[in-house]
This record gives structure tokens, C-alpha cells and sequence, in this order.
């Protein structure tokens, strides 16, 4: 298996850069470092016990901090 050198990834990371342009290169990097770490927690299993631990118990009757209330006046600001 070839050996990967600085040169190499340099040049990997020049061609990106002038595809992608550099307002997009750090949206991807992030989107692949979430991709990577959610592919390693599927295979690994412990994405499933840190859910069920890190939830707090729901309270009947308590309502979802997204929902709006009767008296609540809810305004859509987003264009």
C-alpha cells in the first residue's frame, strides 16, 4: 500500500479548495467529521445507551419547549 505524504495531501487539499472555493471547504469538513463520528457510534452501539441515559424522564401533562402555549402569540420571522 503506497505511503501518503505531506506533498499528497497538499495537493488533495489545493484541488478541493479550488473546487469547492474556501466558504465551502469548512461546511464539509464538518459535515464529514459528523458523518464519520455518527458511522463509528451506529458500529460501536454506543449512540443507543448514551440516548436512553442522557434523556430526562418526561412528566405526564408537561408540554415540548417547542410548543406553543393557548395564550401564546407565536410570529414566523424566518424569510
Amino acid at each position: 500500500m503506497p505511503n501518503v505524504g505531506p506533498l499528497e495531501l497538499a495537493i488533495v487539499l489545493i484541488i478541493a479548495l479550488v473546487i469547492f472555493g474556501p466558504k465551502r471547504l469548512p461546511e464539509l469538513g464538518r459535515s464529514m467529521g459528523r458523518g464519520i463520528r455518527e458511522f463509528r457510534s451506529s458500529i460501536s452501539g454506543k449512540d443507543d445507551e448514551e440516548e436512553e441515559s442522557s434523556q430526562p424522564p418526561q412528566i405526564e401533562g408537561a408540554e415540548k419547549p417547542g410548543e406553543p402555549v393557548e395564550s401564546e402569540v407565536v410570529t414566523d420571522h424566518r424569510s
